[in-house]
């Protein structure tokens, strides 16, 4: 028997379909594209995104059919939500976490609502990717789709929906709607009432690993599904992949390396800190139920490596055509292996925590004509990787120490890149025999609702480490050093941008 994991992403989705014993069988990947019809709007077409889900789920499940599917759980994005008519009709594209239509809303409607009070309820502070204000800007741009929509379904459900099920929202997901209060797990109905909302138009809340229903014979049938198949609560990208990366005690964290670079510790019980809050770090429900989670990210992250790829990697991709090789792979392969001497503030899209500064741009200084470009890059990535020190060190400050940071993403299978990120953090980095860690976590959900087991306990035997990269002590020295300048670094920027 095997267990299905499906992680319904900003661009694309994929299926892992794991053993009773965690070892990965098969991985299905499809692609949609990111739709921007105006300046600060990203959507994704909800209906194409199903279909996606459908066929990943029917790839995996066919690829083993000697290992029959006995459970699902579902990993998904957070914040972004599709309008849904009475007859079960998308009447709009799902906004995205990147959507910042709602900007101009945020402030004058969380001084309202009251900025503390919000923060005490949600656990999260104000910023337009949240569901909340982009719930605001529907009903007050486009008042007949928020009149028609009988529902409003983050992906997690929307696809629920999809299979013929009764949908919930798993606890950590429906924490980033910022509608949702994390201490009694319920729809907050005076944040509803603010936005005019009834709760009935929302999913049923559910904690992670409690199970959703089973598939109907018929829907299985259309996705080579045995009978008997079920759905689980997953959640929040963020938290399930922190859940398949072992991250259930303190002390420890998921370090994701994409598009987004991310950080996600583990701790028992909520905590509501004025460090957090200033730094834009929030307090959310973790996919292992009972635990908490918070989130510290750059927005900009693996994007860097890809505009450098673009723009000054024409080689390495021809190179990469002809021999089957990785392009990042050789980039990285062939950048400085020294720390670069450059500071880079990597604001290249607007800053992510602790900062949410859409203005202050991104910096290189200390540019000399000896400068080469390996050095560029490689300050690139040290810059991504101080912006993700600076949100440790709040952490620190906290009060929630951070010892060993585990690797997930593409950019965990790379040994030079984790070893900058040791160096830089000053910490050791553990990496995984999975890195598809989200769907691994969902999937681990799913075996123990079929079996009676503890997720807990699964990790032990599912979560396999591979190694453990430790801080150079002489470049982590360096960095250290470094780091001071750092910290000044966007202030001034700052400064010089009003």
């Amino acid at each position: 028997m095997s267990y299905m994991g499906l992680d319904i992403g900003t661009t694309g989705c994929k299926a892992g379909l794991f053993d009773a014993e965690g070892r990965l069988l098969t991985l299905a990947y499809r692609e949609y594209p990111l739709l921007t019809p105006q300046p600060g709007w990203a959507e994704i077409d909800s209906s194409r995104v199903c279909r996606a889900c459908r066929e990943v789920v029917a790839e995996a499940a066919g690829s083993c059919p000697s290992d029959p599917v006995r459970g699902l759980g579902i990993s998904c994005q957070g914040e972004a939500f599709t309008p849904v008519a009475a007859d079960g009709r998308f009447l709009a594209h799902g906004m995205v976490s990147s959507d910042a239509r709602a900007q101009a809303l945020v402030e004058p409607w969380s001084r309202q609502f009251g900025q503390q009070r919000l923060y005490e309820i949600t656990g999260h502070t104000p910023h337009p990717l949240f569901t909340v204000f982009k719930l605001l800007w529907l009903r007050q741009n486009q008042p007949e789709t928020w009149a028609d929509a009988a529902k409003f379904y983050c992906y997690e459900d929307l696809f629920q929906a999809n299979l013929g099920l009764d949908p919930a929202i798993s606890w950590p997901l429906a924490g980033r709607t910022m509608m949702f209060n994390v201490r009694t797990h319920q729809w907050e109905d005076d944040i509803l009432s603010a936005v005019e909302l009834d709760a009935s138009r929302l999913a049923r809340p559910i904690a992670s690993g409690d199970v959703v229903g089973t598939i109907h014979s018929t829907v299985a049938g259309e996705l080579g599904l045995p009978d008997g198949v079920l759905v689980v609560g997953g959640g929040h990208d963020q938290t399930c992949g922190a859940l398949g990366a072992g991250v259930v005690k303190p002390g420890v964290a998921m370090y994701a390396t994409g598009t987004v670079e991310c950080i996600c510790p583990a701790f028992e019980k909520p905590v509501f800190d004025d460090q957090l809050r200033r730094g834009n770090l929030c307090t959310y429900d973790h996919a292992m139920a009972g635990m908490y989670a918070t989130l510290a990210y750059s927005l900009t992250g693996g994007n860097l490596l890809r505009w450098f790829r673009d723009q000054w990697g024409q080689a390495e991709v021809e190179q990469a055509n002809r021999t089957g090789a990785d392009p990042y792979d050789l980039l990285i392969g062939a950048m400085s292996p020294e720390p670069s001497g450059l500071t880079v503030l990597p604001y290249f899209t607007p800053s992510g925590t602790p900062y949410f500064d859409s203005n202050v741009p991104g910096a290189i200084l200390g540019l000399r004509l000896s400068s080469t470009r390996g050095e560029v890059l490689r300050a690139l990535l040290e810059g991504v990787a101080m912006e993700m020190r600076l949100n440790v060190d709040i952490l620190h400050r906290a009060g929630l120490e951070i010892d060993e940071f585990r690797a997930i993403g593409g950019g965990a299978k790379n040994p030079t890149l984790t070893q900058l990120k040791a160096d830089v953090l000053g910490r050791p980095v553990t990496t995984l025999a999975v890195t598809e860690a989200g769907c691994l976590g969902v999937a681990m959900l799913a075996c123990a609702a079929h079996t009676g087991g503890n997720p807990r306990e699964l990790v032990d035997t599912w979560v396999e480490t591979t190694s453990v990269v430790e801080p150079d002590g002489r470049r982590a020295d360096v960095y250290n050093q470094q780091f001071q300048t750092y910290k000044r670094l966007y202030p001034a920027m700052q400064e010089f941008y009003q």
